[in-house]
């Protein structure tokens, strides 16, 4: 384990992430891990290492680093201009050259992975920073130093990975009814599989605030508080919806209305506050089922 970055710029906000810490739902502890997971993945695999390792999840563009030793990094997910390397490629950076990723066209979330992995002290079994809970590293500061172990695997064998850019058009997310669709009304079931929603501005790792109609409840009072999972649309007394992300809490009182399926928050995860949204029902499931 040797020094391998230096942060020289944050952009709006720079962690580290790896998938996180399953299993301790019981004990409150979230998931956390990377929001696009599939992006990590991705990353690590080109730069040969285990899916899982930790890198650094980029906030819409603005991060810089230099290379303290000749490093092999890749950068995925969300797409833009990047100084010094490039978008779903391997770039071997020089001792002392710079990386620096601009604000990206299409996209949210950029995924910065490094030979060897980012190896900063584990937390509760992983070196994911959860937002919400205060859990794992700080996010990145101008001046710190992020540390790589050594390379777990053998050398990446492709330069490119040609994978589709993220929309930057309407994002549409596959859901399941329930398990509280019984506490709104059958309008409401509709309205939220035909409306066109809106990415809100306060929309975070924690949860995506949707902006569109309210929907109508037809039980009055609150729910004791109930197991949450990544996905879940809660919707607060406003009767507009939230959908969890990665650092969601374990638990909540507000009744949810559906579910995201697992394989569709990756594409969430990568949507711009101000992008449309849109619901559907898996294919082959009819409205009413």
């Amino acid at each position: 384990m040797t020094a391998a970055l230096e942060v020289l710029a944050t952009g709006p906000l720079a962690t580290v992430q790896d998938l996180g810490r399953p299993g301790l739902a019981a004990v409150g502890v979230g998931l956390s891990g990377a929001a696009d997971r599939g992006s990590l993945r991705l990353a690590n695999r080109l730069v040969g290492n285990e899916e899982g390792a930790a890198g650094v999840e980029v906030t819409f563009g603005g991060l810089s680093v230099r290379a303290l030793r000749p490093v092999t990094v890749a950068v995925t997910g969300a797409v833009g201009p990047v100084d010094g390397g490039a978008v779903n490629a391997v770039t071997h950076l020089a001792a002392g050259s710079r990386l620096t990723l601009g604000t990206p066209a299409e996209g949210l979330r950029s995924y910065l992975a490094v030979r060897g992995g980012i190896t900063v002290p584990e937390v509760l079994g992983s070196r994911s920073r959860d937002v919400l809970a205060g859990l794992g590293p700080e996010p990145l500061a101008v001046g710190d130093v992020l540390p790589a172990g050594p390379a777990s695997g053998p050398p990446p064998c492709v330069d490119l990975a040609p994978v589709a850019a993220p929309t930057a058009g309407e994002v549409v997310l596959r859901v399941w009814p329930g398990p509280r669709d019984d506490w709104f009304s059958p309008a409401a079931v509709r309205e939220l599989l035909s409306a066109t929603w809106t990415v809100g501005a306060a929309s975070d790792r924690v949860g995506m605030r949707l902006d569109g109609p309210a929907l109508e409840r037809v039980r009055e009072g609150e729910l004791p508080s109930e197991g949450m999972v990544p996905g879940a649309l809660q919707v607060p007394p406003g009767g507009r919806p939230v959908l969890f992300l990665a650092d969601h809490p374990v638990t909540g009182g507000y009744p949810v209305l559906a579910v995201v399926l697992r394989r569709d928050l990756d594409r969430a995860a990568q949507a711009r506050p101000g992008q449309p949204l849109r619901f559907v029902l898996p294919a082959g499931r009819p409205p009413d089922a």
